[in-house]
Order: C-alpha cells, then sequence, then structure tokens
C-alpha cells in the first residue's frame, strides 16, 4: 500500500545532505577516495570533562528515567544557561520563564513555526538560509516571503519596503548571524535597528546564533538580546553543537520573550519528553566548565580557515576570509556557470572527490554558489585545494 504524503510534506524538497550524501556513497561504491566538506558536522571531539560527566551521570539510574520539567537537573541547566548569557553578553535572564532548553536548536525552530503559524501566516526569511528556516515554515503550513540576504539597502531596509498587507500577516521573521551559509556577520547596531522596526509589530523576530562562539581577527558576535526591549519582540536560539563539537548530543536552548517560550514549551510537552538527564548534565559541564576547550577550537578552525582561503586564492578561486562560521561560500567559476549549483557540486564529487553544499540547497538566491565545511584537518584541506585546482 502506499499512501500519499500531505500536500504540506510534497512542498519541501529532498533534504539537500541527503542529496549529497547519496553522491558520496557512490563515488566510494567506485573506489574513490572522498573529502566530504558538504554538511556542517564538527569533526573534533567533545571535550573530555564534557565527555567524562556523561559516562558518570548515565550510569545513574535517576538519570535514567524521563525528563520532568522542574526537576533539579532541568533547573540547573536552565541556570547555567542563563549564567553563560550573563558572562558571554552581559544579559540578564530568568531561568524559569526565559530559558527553555531544546533536543537542538533545528528541533526548536521548526516547532516555533508549528506552534504561531496558521495556514496563511507568513514569515519573512532572508535568502539564502538555513533549510530549516524556511522549511519549517512549510512544514507548519504557513506561508514564506523572501527578503535578499545581501543588498543595497540591507536587511533592514528590505523589511521596510515589504508590502503593509504582508507585514500585517507575518508573525514570525527569520535572522542568522553570523550566517549559515554565507558566513556574513553584522554588528550590534543593526540588532538595534531590527529591534526598533519590530516594536508595535504582531510578529516575532527570531535570531539564530548557532555560530556567536566561531569568530575571527578580532570580531564579537552580538545577540539581540543585548538591545534595550528585545525581550518584548524577539527570541534566540543557540546549541551546543558547534561551540562544545557536541552536534550528535541533540541539545539547544531558547531565550527571550517568556509568552513565547511557553507557547513553545507547549507545543514540545505534546511531542518529546526532554532531554536524556545525563546529556543536560553533561551540557551543565561544558556551559560552566573550563572554556580552554572553545578557544582551541577557533584556533583550529582560524588555522584552518586561512589555509583554505589562501589555497583558493592561489588557485584561482578568489575569495576574503570571512569572519566567522567555519563555512567559506563561493559563486561557481565562471567556467561552469552553466550549470546549477547541484550539477556542479555533483562535478565535483566525480571529477574531484570534494563534497560540497550546493547553494540551492539554501533557497533560490543560493542558485550559482557552493558552500564548503571546514571539517576536515589541514592536510585533506589541502588535498582538496590540489584536487579544485585540477578542475578549475
Amino acid at each position: 500500500m502506499v499512501m500519499e504524503e500531505a500536500e504540506r510534506i510534497k512542498k519541501i524538497p529532498p533534504y539537500l545532505f541527503t542529496i549529497m550524501d547519496k553522491l558520496r556513497l557512490e563515488a566510494i561504491s567506485k573506489g574513490n577516495e572522498v573529502i566530504d566538506l558538504g554538511m556542517g558536522n564538527p569533526d573534533l571531539p567533545t571535550p573530555k570533562h564534557v565527555v567524562d560527566e556523561l559516562c558518570l551521570a548515565a550510569q545513574k539510574v535517576a538519570n535514567q528515567r524521563y525528563s520532568r520539567p522542574g526537576g533539579d537537573v532541568e533547573n540547573r541547566l536552565k541556570e547555567a544557561i542563563a549564567s553563560w548569557y550573563k558572562g558571554r553578553f552581559g544579559v540578564n535572564l530568568n531561568p524559569e520563564t526565559e530559558v527553555l532548553p531544546l533536543i537542538g536548536s533545528k528541533e526548536g525552530i521548526v516547532h516555533l513555526s508549528l506552534a504561531f503559524l496558521n495556514e496563511g501566516d507568513v514569515a519573512i526569511v532572508p535568502t539564502p538560509a538555513y533549510p530549516v528556516h524556511f522549511n519549517g515554515v512549510t512544514i507548519a503550513g504557513g506561508d514564506v516571503h523572501y527578503i535578499p540576504l545581501v543588498s543595497d539597502d540591507g536587511i533592514l531596509g528590505n523589511l521596510k519596503k515589504v508590502n503593509s498587507h504582508v507585514i500585517n500577516k507575518t508573525k514570525i521573521l527569520f535572522l542568522s548571524y553570523p550566517h549559515n551559509p554565507t558566513a556574513e556577520v553584522v554588528d550590534l547596531d543593526f540588532f538595534k535597528g531590527i529591534v526598533q522596526w519590530a516594536r508595535g509589530k504582531k510578529l516575532i523576530v527570531v535570531s539564530d546564533l548557532a555560530y556567536s562562539d566561531i569568530v575571527f581577527d578580532g570580531y564579537k558576535a552580538p545577540s539581540i538580546m543585548e538591545v534595550d526591549g528585545a525581550k518584548e519582540v524577539a527570541v534566540e536560539f543557540h546549541t551546543l553543537s558547534k561551540s562544545y563539537n557536541m552536534a550528535g548530543w541533540r541539545l539547544g536552548f531558547v531565550v527571550g520573550n517568556s509568552a513565547v517560550l511557553k507557547s513553545l514549551a507547549k507545543v514540545k510537552s505534546y511531542i518529546d519528553f526532554g532531554i536524556f538527564r545525563a546529556v543536560q548534565l553533561s551540557a551543565i559541564s561544558a556551559l560552566t566548565g573550563p572554556q580552554d576547550c572553545v578557544r582551541e577550537l577557533v584556533n583550529v578552525y582560524n588555522s584552518r580557515m586561512n589555509v583554505f582561503i589562501d589555497g583558493l586564492n592561489r588557485i584561482g578561486w578568489k575569495v576574503d576570509k570571512p569572519k566567522a562560521t567555519f563555512y567559506v561560500w563561493l559563486r561557481i567559476p565562471e567556467k561552469y556557470r552553466k550549470l546549477s549549483s547541484l550539477e556542479f557540486a555533483g562535478l565535483l564529487v566525480e571529477k574531484a572527490g570534494v563534497v560540497v553544499a550546493p547553494g540551492t540547497g539554501f533557497g533560490d538566491a543560493g542558485e550559482g554558489y557552493i558552500r564548503f565545511a571546514l571539517v576536515e584537518n589541514e592536510e585533506r584541506l589541502k588535498l582538496a585545494i590540489e584536487r579544485l585546482r585540477k578542475i578549475l
């Protein structure tokens, strides 16, 4: 028996990395050795003290039961998140009402759309974008209104040009800085302008701050929560996946407007039973423990970025070094611009044994671009450069 998908699911294309993984496996099956720079999947180990905490906590029977809202471990995690925000951004948060742990920030972003969007409601998404920002809207039955991520007028200027009829139907504005996939960055004045624009409008500003710690050359990523009045209009998502190499552990959090968090928690209460307590205790260890591991992580990515950017420029694929993230966003070389980004990505796998993310997976505005994720060591990155040189 074949069941027909829901119409909203039919609108969603196959997941970007599922397609690329299929191409990767096909290349491997042919005996080719592949360098995978496609998915932003950190290759470095989780800090030892975090792993040690998991090993101890997982053995305790009390931690093997369902997580319960208001439990001791759950409250300690929220307090740790609030303390981390205070130390990192100087922002005061009420752990009880302004902090909500998540099974990864991706889960929370989708469920936020589910919590607030009715059919016909709009979410504004600058494009290109992290796919869950717009696909989550579609899953929830909402409509996406795209605006250019990069233009002469900037995001704020583009928002001011959006038709009032669209604004009146808009419930969510998604932002993501440092940006995935383009690595674009902003300063605090940008967020001040966004908060001012959002005042008086019946919408939620969503800041996705997954890459706040992966910054280079003196740049410091701001939090929208640093802006006076931000809690009235905004929430901010974060994750331990990138800062602490805990991608597979699935722990993130959202902070900010208490009413929004209350509704999101209501949705989650019917969908999941919370986070494995041993993982929660490990997250506490990460957030409150020594932060040398984060600085060491950033140094590794900075060195990789220098090697890869220098290599690209040396072989004639000109690009400036980004100030944040471990991504390099590049326009397809001129000689290959008759190909789509997916076709060019397929060519790189077949001819160079290098897996990348095709720009089209990040929305229509990503067509003509590809993204490299620097999740291999420097020697492998140098090898990737040599392979790319041969096809350029």
